[in-house]
C-alpha cells in the first residue's frame, strides 16, 4: 500500500479558491525577535489559539520562546504574549519550540519540546553550528488552562521528544504524538500523563533514542535507511489502519502503518507522494475525505501551499492551491528558507483552518468552506 499512496501532482484537478487570510504575528523594524516557525491553531471557548517558537534571530537558536495570539473572529488577533518566556538552562538558554495543542472537557493543554546545548556547542551564548549538534536534556512539557487566561506551570512529561503535531485521537479514543521516529500513546484523555514510547527505531535503540533535530541524523545509518526520516503526521482508514507519512531528504514522503492503535509501526517505505523537503499535516473532512496541506513540488522553495483531497486515503487527487504569491524574506537569520512553511490545521464551525509561517518570520493562517473543498 505504501509505495501506491500519491497525491497525483500535477496531474489532477488544479483549482484556485478564494481564501480568507489573516496575518497573526509580524516582526517589527528593530531586528529583535525576527525568527517565527512550528505554529499550531485549535479552537477553545469561543476563540481561535494560536502558538509558535520565535526566536531572536536563528532558526531553533538559544533563547527561542513559546508564544501565543488569540482572536474571536479569526480576523482580528491578540498582541502575541509569550506561553513560556526564555529561560536560562545549564550553560545556556533553553531552546523551547511549539508542539501543539489537545483540548479535553473544559481544558486546554498546550505542549512545548524542549532541549539545551552542550557548552562547546556555544559561542557568546548563542549556537556556534549550523548543524544540529550537542543537544542535552531533551524532553517535552505541557501546560494547561481551563479558562484560556490562566496556566499551569510547565509539567514534564517525562518523554525524550520535541514533537512534530500535538496529541490525535484514533477510533478507540487512544492519543497519539506524531513525531519524527517515534510516536509515543496513552490511554489518559487528558493526554497529561501514562505515555508510553513506541516508533520505528530498533527496541534495543531506545535507551539512546532522543527523537530531537539531531538523533534524526544519527539513526538512519543504524537502521539501514537511506535517507533521514522526520516530521510525521497520521490519518486513520475506516479499516482501523494509521497511516504515518513521514519527510525525507527524497523529495518524496515515506510511511509506516500500524494496525494495532499505534502500539507498533512497520518499517518505513517510499511512497508516490512528492514533496518539497518540509513539514505536512493530513486530516479527515466531515464527509469522510482525507486531506494534506503542504508543499508538493519538490522544487518549489515550498511555494505553492497546496490542499490536497483524496476518497480513499490512497489517491490524493484533488487539489486546491491555498498560498502561491511570492515572499521576500526581511530579515537575515540560519536555516531561514521557504516560502510557507510548516502548515498545521483544524476543522472548525464548516471551516478548514491552515497555520503557516511565511519565510519563517510571519505567522499567517487562512480558512476556506469545507462545502468549497
Amino acid at each position: 500500500m505504501g509505495s501506491s499512496i500519491t497525491n497525483n501532482y500535477p496531474q489532477g484537478q488544479i483549482t484556485h479558491l478564494e481564501v480568507e487570510q489573516a496575518t497573526i504575528f509580524q516582526p517589527g523594524s528593530d531586528q529583535d525577535w525576527t525568527y517565527s516557525h512550528h505554529q499550531h491553531v485549535v479552537f477553545y471557548r469561543g476563540k481561535l489559539y494560536a502558538i509558535w517558537s520565535n526566536g531572536r534571530v536563528n532558526e531553533d537558536d538559544t533563547g527561542q520562546r513559546v508564544m501565543m495570539s488569540t482572536s474571536a473572529d479569526f480576523h482580528h488577533w491578540s498582541a502575541p504574549l509569550p506561553l513560556l518566556d526564555s529561560q536560562d538552562g545549564e550553560y545556556g538558554e533553553w531552546v523551547y519550540t511549539a508542539a501543539g495543542f489537545h483540548v479535553h472537557g473544559e481544558k486546554l493543554i498546550a505542549y512545548i519540546g524542549q532541549y539545551e546545548y552542550k557548552p562547546e556547542h556555544l559561542s557568546d551564548g548563542v549556537r556556534n553550528s549550523k548543524t544540529d549538534a550537542g543537544h542535552i536534556r531533551t524532553g517535552l512539557l505541557a501546560m494547561a488552562t481551563e479558562d484560556g487566561e490562566h496556566w499551569s506551570e510547565p509539567v514534564d512529561l517525562g518523554l525524550r521528544i520535541v514533537p512534530n503535531h500535538g496529541p490525535q485521537r484514533t477510533s478507540s479514543g487512544r492519543l497519539i504524538i506524531s513525531g519524527n521516529i517515534s510516536y509515543p500513546y496513552t490511554e489518559d484523555p487528558e493526554g497529561l500523563s501514562g505515555w508510553r514510547a513506541t516508533g520505528i527505531y530498533a527496541a534495543e535503540l531506545e535507551s539512546e533514542m532522543v527523537d530531537d533535530s539531531e538523533y534524526i541524523h544519527v539513526l538512519p545509518p543504524k537502521m539501514g535507511w537511506p535517507t533521514m526520516l522526520c516530521e510525521g503526521s497520521f490519518y486513520q482508514t475506516d479499516d482501523g489502519r494509521l497511516n504515518m507519512l513521514l519527510r525525507s531528504k527524497e523529495r518524496r514522503l515515506w510511511l509506516t502503518t500500524s494496525d494495532d492503535d499505534g502500539a507498533s509501526w512497520s518499517a518505513p517505505e517510499p511512497t508516490l507522494f512528492p514533496d518539497s523537503n518540509t513539514k505536512f499535516h493530513f486530516g479527515r473532512l466531515p464527509d469522510g475525505r482525507f486531506y494534506y496541506v503542504g508543499s508538493p513540488v519538490p522544487d518549489g522553495r515550498r511555494n505553492p501551499l497546496v490542499l490536497s483531497v483524496s476518497s480513499d486515503g490512497i489517491s490524493f487527487d484533488r487539489h486546491t492551491v491555498l498560498c502561491d504569491a511570492p515572499c521576500e524574506r526581511k530579515f537575515e537569520g540560519m536555516h531561514k528558507g521557504g516560502d510557507y512553511g510548516y502548515p498545521h490545521s483544524m476543522i472548525h464551525d464548516g471551516w478548514l483552518y491552515v497555520i503557516f509561517s511565511v519565510t519563517k518570520e510571519q505567522v499567517h493562517i487562512v480558512r476556506v468552506p469545507i462545502a468549497a473543498v
